[in-house]
């Protein structure tokens, strides 16, 4: 069996590739890093790093132990944080976020199930907006997010909503006196683009870059927030696909939405970092999904429950 320090010693290193700032790290001599490395390749039989007088490099032996060591660390940290959040139970404080007004009392009654069964658990709710979304999971200054899916690189609950999906256009455009349109039309008119901070599964989703048979879709200007998106379409430069929810919370006079029948559903619900799940977060997300599940019914198509089939993807 490996010892913590020489396991420790060893992903330090593999990291850092510098003695000095490993021991550093670590709150040890450069000699006991020294010392440990030579031991632990003694037990190897073979080098695993490559050392000179300027630099420091994995061997080959050296990058496997490090590419099978790594998960297999991680995965036995994550383990003794479920257990301490086990033992303690739920308590402490929860950091939500919604993005979208529309999402808000889906977010707050999610919030009021929480807290009933975990009183001791306070739950800090603000919003946040496209440009700093991401940042917000990042950084950690939010636990979880109710937000749209596709929202790459995150782990994520069951989709909470659903609703089905309009066209923005001008309210002189031609197409705004329309009953209803294809996802096809998107070939005929320059699109609104989502900021570059948004994710590329996300874009893909909202504004593809080909419609469903395959014709290209032409790229209009780039806004830098959904008000400021929808003015580039009240403007005429530009269409956008937006979920039908946005007639009730973005209503304007210059602007119109027309529903495109053949495309899919938007779903939303919560996303947080992988690593960042805790029994705490866990809890919140069961909250959620049993709070939703009857929130505003009438929202949605009779074909279209408010929860989809979903897992907690962790």
């Amino acid at each position: 069996m490996l010892e913590r320090l020489e396991i420790e010693t060893f992903l330090t290193l593999a990291e850092e590739l510098h003695f000095g700032r490993t021991a550093a790290r670590l709150q040890i001599t450069t000699g006991r890093v020294s010392q440990v490395i030579k031991a632990l390749e003694r037990r190897v039989g073979g080098l695993l790093f490559e050392r000179t007088s300027r630099s420091v490099r994995l061997t080959p032996i050296g990058r496997r132990l490090a590419d099978d060591l790594t998960p297999l660390v991680a995965g036995m940290e994550e383990a003794l944080r479920r257990a301490t959040d086990a033992g303690k139970g739920v308590t402490g404080e929860l950091r939500a976020a919604f993005l979208g007004e529309w999402t808000a009392p889906a977010l707050l009654r999610a919030v009021a199930r929480f807290g009933e069964r975990h009183p001791d658990c306070r739950v800090d709710v603000r919003e946040v907006q496209l440009s700093n979304s991401r940042a917000s999971l990042l950084d950690g200054s939010v636990d979880v997010l109710l937000a749209s899916f596709p929202f790459d690189g995150m782990a994520c609950g069951p989709a909470l909503l659903r609703e089905g999906r309009v066209l923005a256009v001008a309210a002189d455009h031609p197409l705004a006196g329309e009953e209803r349109l294809s996802v096809e039309v998107l070939a005929e008119h320059p699109v609104v683009q989502y900021p570059q901070v948004t994710s590329t599964g996300f874009k893909q989703d909202r504004t593809p870059d080909r419609t469903p048979s395959g014709r290209p879709v032409p790229k209009g200007p780039v806004g830098g927030s959904f008000s400021e998106m929808l003015t580039l379409v009240a403007m005429g430069r530009g269409v956008l696909p937006v979920g039908e929810h946005s007639r009730q919370y973005y209503p304007r006079p210059d602007v119109a939405y027309v529903p495109l029948h053949d495309a899919q559903p938007i779903e939303r619900g919560l996303v947080w970092m992988k690593g960042n799940t805790t029994e705490r977060l866990r809890e919140f997300v069961r909250a959620a999904t049993d709070a939703v599940g009857s929130f505003h019914p009438q929202a949605y198509p009779p074909d279209q429950p408010a929860v989809s089939p979903g897992r907690l993807d962790v």
